[in-house]
């Protein structure tokens, strides 16, 4: 957000921090300036030039052939904007002058005609973004002078990056009550404005104002001015504008756009005679209905949008963008004037589905202060008195369910334990009363209120204990170490679980990929409604695929070991229309298992890689069965003909993790252990799982280990069996264990081992 550092002293007189230093302190309350840019320094070459007439070019169509006047004899200029004209004022840069960019004016023959200078826009000037054409100044001038000085533009703008959820700082008034409080904020004294309290289906003062979708549209304030005079702004209003990058338009849509910018609150004005009805509904638009927007662009509107109505036809987007058929213009005396109060999701949803984002769309995305409207709209009233006259016939507040700002608790302990520092009741209050709070209790609990710029994203005590943290600054806590006690509250068991997913991965060479959740139509279930690009315009449906993309970007490049994984969402049709999702394992891998130097016969991976990847997977999963394992088919993808089998699979996490055990100290045993060995003759088909779940539960307590030592197979053996040698760890607890007591419990095990197995000791 673009930020005047003249305003803000406007805003806040006493304010001695110079622009560099309000950059400074913004970036220690959380909104960072990305540029600081006196405006004027890079214009001071610019002068004020009139136009005097205008003709064809005779060599171009679509350039214009200009006699200008700049102060020092008439000039011709070659200009190509659409809106030059005769008798109209300009910024003016003459040859050898440099504009912001760099850029240096030179003598030029343009399709064989001399051009002695250039005609400027607002882009080229640095002022905003408009360069479809010229920069028109509205008033009288004498060609010659500063452009700068003519235009007061001698000021330092302030290139804000606003986090999403702080729309209490997207106006000069939320910048100036961070930085110095409300108190010392300054406005013009405003009108006393009687608002006539109308229900939905009725009328006041004059004005008719229905809101029919009660969800979606909160509140609506209307005034209607009449007998006001439409034409330029004052010089004042045009450089608070071209401060900030805004285009001057008129004197009362120049208000409203002030006023959006110096409060926060979007307003709208309508040309009153040219509503159909001269009243207001709030609807939902109607199949097929069509706006033509302030842009000049013809809309198609869904039924799903939110439109201001007339009696008639819709006559602008609910906070987005007002229509052409009711434009305030030069020959508009009737004015209704609009502010209101949007849902936030509304709006988002509407601006996304047109592609069109405003300064009110904005706004009213990340919320606006319902507070502030009564004042916002007393604000634009007396401005639009001053710079275009008019009386106030009526004024309607329709607000059919009243927000309450919500009430926080807060636990001075809590706050003193969260950021090691001790505040009591009076140095809260002292950080956050400037800034809107209102403290009540008293002690170790206090109720804060929380104001109405605030209450979208401060709703809980965490967020308070963050306002706090950020208003004591950041850089005034102390840097020595404090006691920590570790909280009682168990960590989240899906993130343990990735966490663990992730070290047996990377612990088996694989690494981790992030790939976006988008697919082609062929690899997902659920269509997005704004696809980013045709090529990808569904959810992916499974990882796998993405993966083996990774592989193929992998194979272009010459890389034949590959070992990928990722941990993401896949997302499948719901029931009730809503795309469900779920959390998902994928890996894919191929190429060598090991280097080849390190044993010098290095071999590819084969399916009982993927057999013994997968078991370990299942194993932390609690014995998951995989959604897909196997030999990957390449058809695909681009692989070249040296690319060995591809082995992937993909498992679903359970959403709620896996809870294990938590691991308990165990002091070392002071009493020492009996260990014995013993060959086991094992049948070939027998699983060795088997035959130690066996020996386990034979042997009792005092078994502490067993583990298998050697494994045997061929000659002095019975055909079809293996040896294999155990050593077991015999231990008690409490006392020195006796070699009777080991061998009663060897015994006990190959007993068992004889009557569930068939398996004997070998001799």
């Amino acid at each position: 957000m673009n930020v005047s550092y003249r305003w803000l002293r406007a805003l806040v007189p006493s304010l001695e921090l110079s622009a560099t230093q309000v950059a400074e302190r913004l970036a220690s309350l959380g909104a960072p300036a990305d540029e600081v840019t006196r405006i004027g320094d890079g214009l001071r070459d610019i002068v004020i030039a009139r136009v005097r007439a205008v003709q064809r070019h005779p060599n171009a169509d679509r350039l214009s052939l200009c006699e200008v006047d700049a102060g020092n004899g008439v000039l011709q200029v070659v200009c190509g904007a659409p809106n030059v004209a005769a008798d109209t004022f300009y910024p003016f840069a003459p040859v050898g002058a440099s504009l912001p960019g760099g850029l240096q004016i030179k003598q030029a023959k343009i399709r064989g005609t001399e051009s002695q200078g250039m005609i400027c826009s607002a882009a080229e000037l640095g002022l905003g973004r408009d360069n479809a054409g010229v920069l028109e100044l509205r008033g009288e001038f004498t060609p010659g002078t500063s452009f700068v000085e003519a235009v007061d533009l001698d000021d330092v703008r302030l290139l804000l990056d606003i986090g999403p959820n702080r729309g209490d700082l997207l106006s000069h008034y939320g910048i100036a009550r961070e930085l110095v409080g409300e108190q010392q904020i300054e406005l013009a004294d405003d009108p006393t404005i009687g608002f006539a309290q109308a229900t939905n289906d009725g009328k006041a003062a004059n004005i008719g104002v229905r809101i029919e979708d009660t969800n979606a549209c909160w509140r609506y304030i209307g005034v209607a001015i009449e007998d006001v005079t439409v034409g330029p702004s004052p010089a004042w209003l045009m450089a608070r504008l071209r401060a900030i990058g805004a285009r001057p338009i008129n004197n009362v849509v120049d208000v409203t756009n002030f006023v959006l910018h110096e409060l926060g609150q979007p307003l709208h004005a309508f040309d009153l005679k040219l509503l159909g009805g001269e009243q207001i509904i709030v609807r939902r638009a109607r199949r097929g209905e069509r706006l033509t927007t302030l842009d000049g662009v013809e809309r198609a509107l869904q039924d799903d949008m939110l439109v201001i109505a007339d009696g008639e036809k819709a006559s602008a987007i609910a906070g987005v963008m007002g229509g052409q058929d009711s434009e305030v213009s030069e020959q508009t005396t009737r004015v209704l004037l609009e502010c209101a109060l949007f849902e936030p999701r509304q709006v988002r949803r509407t601006r996304t589905a047109l592609g069109l984002s405003t300064d009110a769309s904005y706004r009213f995305e990340r919320g606006v202060d319902p507070d502030m409207m009564p004042r916002a709209v007393r604000r634009a009233i007396t401005l639009i008195q001053e710079v275009a006259g008019g009386r106030i016939a009526g004024a309607t507040d329709v607000y059919p369910a009243p927000l309450e700002n919500p009430t926080v608790p807060l636990r001075t302990r809590r706050v003193e334990r969260v950021l090691g520092v001790r505040m009591d009741a009076d140095k809260l209050e002292a950080l956050l009363e400037p800034i809107g709070f209102r403290i009540s209790g008293g002690g170790e609990l206090l109720d804060v209120t929380v104001p109405g710029h605030r209450r979208t994203d401060v709703t809980r005590e965490a967020d308070l204990i963050e306002e706090v943290a950020r208003r004591h600054g950041y850089d005034a806590f102390p840097t020595e170490l404090l006691p920590f006690r570790p909280s009682a509250v168990p960590d989240d068991a899906v993130a343990l679980l990735e966490d663990e997913l992730r070290t047996l991965l990377t612990g088996r060479g694989f690494l981790e990929a992030r790939t976006a959740a988008f697919a082609p139509e062929t690899e997902g279930d659920v269509a997005l409604l704004l696809p980013l690009s045709s090529a990808e315009s569904r959810l992916r449906r499974a990882l796998l695929p993405g993966l083996l993309r990774r592989a193929e970007y992998n194979f272009n490049r010459g890389v034949r070991n590959v070992r990928l994984f990722e941990i993401g969402t896949a997302f499948a049709p719901g029931p009730d229309g809503r795309p469900t999702e779920s959390t998902r394992l994928a890996a894919v891998f191929t190429g060598l298992r090991e280097p080849p130097h390190w044993t010098g016969t290095a071999q590819p991976y084969d399916i009982w890689d993927l057999k013994g990847l997968a078991g370990e997977v299942a194993h932390l999963l609690g014995g998951a069965n995989p959604v897909v394992a196997g030999h990957l088919s390449t058809d695909t993808i681009d692989a070249p003909a040296w690319v060995g089998e591809i082995f992937g699979l993909e498992f679903v996490l359970p959403a709620e993790g896996i809870t294990r055990g938590r691991t308990q100290f165990r002091a070392l045993p002071s009493y020492p252990a009996i260990e014995q060995d013993m060959a086991l003759l094992i049948p070939e088909a027998l699983a060795s799982e088997a035959v130690e779940k066996s020996v386990r539960e034979a042997a009792g307590a005092l078994l502490e280990n067993v583990e298998p030592f050697d494994l045997y197979r061929g000659k002095g053996i019975p055909e079809g069996t293996r040896s294999i040698a155990y050593r077991l760890r015999f231990r008690a607890p409490d006392r020195t264990l006796t070699d009777a007591e080991a061998d009663s419990a060897v015994k006990r095990i190959l007993a068992r081992l004889k009557e569930e197995h068939g398996v004997e000791r070998r001799g």
